[in-house]
């Protein structure tokens, strides 16, 4: 046999016994690594060029995969290590090829596993998990808390509020914050791709078409609207009336400075619903402080928030009340909390609230001020983290709220006491002594 065909066999034999997938791909930089080493350069160049144009020639009748039968020239030269391999020899160790064989052996193309079915549904429903923001459930609970508070306050006195009525707002809770999301993101499609917060998003992204997102906001309206007509046809109304807000609130940031206060109008609108859900209809010497305190509340975090992207927003030309605030932030978000906790004291004593109710909306008004005075705004990550904490503030407040119903029968029944030994000691009238007859 030749001392070509003899070198050729070798390097086919050697190929075949340590890579048995057949990958041609791998070829050049193994060979490299496994043979060269045992000659001189000029050997070593030659035996690589001749090994490889062999290869190439025989590879569509050795070698079956679509890989082989796409092979080039171009696919068939050394990778950048093997052909720095072929240089000098003299100034490499073990330890180097070694590395170089790590890092070569790495970039070798892997076969792709085919996903279960599930795993297809996982990966196709993850776009509009995250349109919805599953996984950010934040939203969910700053909507749902003002629902839960009208709920628990219409609540009789001692008794617990309606678990049915909170497991249904909670659910419409979720479903239409992620209705809220998706109008918002398809109205700020092009101002989220310019902003390094949401460019991201899956819409701004365009890992989700205008029209598949249409087709689920369609979807989740459908089940919102399911949810609603499990209540009474009062509240069906004035749930339905609420749809204007949610539909024009990402409009505002164009128009206007004040985008917060339309936010927390849509998002606190929980707290009319709530009480006419149980109750039938609203009490406004209730309702209506509590709902201004909500959206005072609003304003509060959402302008936290907002400083997260006052940067862009300035850029971009989009208006928030952080850029309205500037430095004065911290004196307007004072004087909103300050509007919060008088509201809530008037809610509660529409409603004969007890001591419990008033110490939550003590610790309300701390926490507040805690996070106002220690607020950074010009630190995006101090941000989040004062927004995320005001869940906690919902429900600091809703637990203050079932407390203080529960002792309500307590202090009734004292109450009660109290006033009937008032009034019958006010009617206890000792007799006067009569004076005996005399008879003459």
């Amino acid at each position: 046999m030749p001392p070509d065909q003899i070198v050729f066999s070798c390097v086919r034999q050697l190929f075949a016994c340590l890579y048995p997938d057949g990958n041609p791909l791998t070829f050049p930089t193994k060979v490299a690594l496994n043979i060269l080493p045992f000659f001189d350069c000029a050997s070593a160049r030659q035996i690589a060029m001749y090994a490889l144009r062999h290869l190439r020639l025989q590879s569509t009748r050795h070698f079956r995969s679509s890989y082989a039968a796409a092979a080039t020239t171009k696919h068939m030269l050394p990778r950048q290590p093997a052909r720095v391999l072929i240089g000098d020899w003299s100034t490499w160790d073990k330890s180097r090829l070694q590395d170089v064989y790590s890092r070569s052996s790495s970039t070798a193309t892997e076969p792709v596993k085919p996903q279960t079915p599930l795993q297809e549904l996982v990966s196709g429903a993850k776009p509009y998990a995250q349109l919805m923001r599953i996984d950010r459930p934040i939203g969910t609970y700053l909507l749902f808390w003002p629902c839960a508070w009208s709920i628990a306050l219409s609540a009789d006195a001692g008794c617990w509020p309606d678990l049915t009525m909170l497991g249904l707002f909670g659910t419409g809770a979720l479903i239409m914050r992620g209705a809220g999301c998706t109008i918002n993101d398809l109205w700020d499609k092009d101002i989220d791709a310019k902003v390094e917060r949401t460019r991201l998003r899956p819409l701004a992204s365009g890992q989700i078409s205008q029209f598949d997102a249409i087709v689920f906001l369609s979807a989740q309206l459908s089940l919102g609207l399911l949810v609603l007509v499990q209540l009474n046809w009062q509240s069906i109304l004035l749930g339905a009336s609420s749809l204007g807000l949610v539909i024009t609130y990402p409009l505002m940031k164009r128009v206007t400075y004040w985008p917060q206060l339309v936010l927390g109008m849509a998002f606190n609108w929980g707290a009319l619903l709530g009480w006419c859900a149980t109750q039938g209809s609203v009490n406004l010497a209730a309702c209506l402080p509590l709902y201004l305190s909500g959206v005072c509340w609003t304003i509060v975090y959402d302008t936290i928030y907002a400083h997260q992207d006052k940067l862009d927003d300035l850029q971009i030309g989009v208006k928030s009340t952080a850029l309205r605030f500037g430095e004065n932030t911290k004196v307007w978000l004072s004087g909103f909390t300050a509007a919060m906790l008088t509201g809530l004291s008037a809610a509660g004593w529409a409603c004969d609230q007890t001591l419990p109710y008033y110490a939550a909306v003590g610790v309300v008004g701390a926490h507040l001020v805690q996070q106002i005075y220690s607020l950074n705004i010009d630190n995006p990550s101090d941000c989040a983290k004062k927004f995320i904490s005001n869940h906690q503030v919902g429900l600091i407040l809703f637990l203050g709220i079932v407390l203080g119903t529960l002792l309500k029968s307590d202090e009734s029944k004292k109450q009660r006491q109290s006033s009937l030994t008032t009034s019958t000691a006010s009617s206890y009238v000792p007799a006067l002594p009569q004076k005996p007859e005399v008879i003459s």
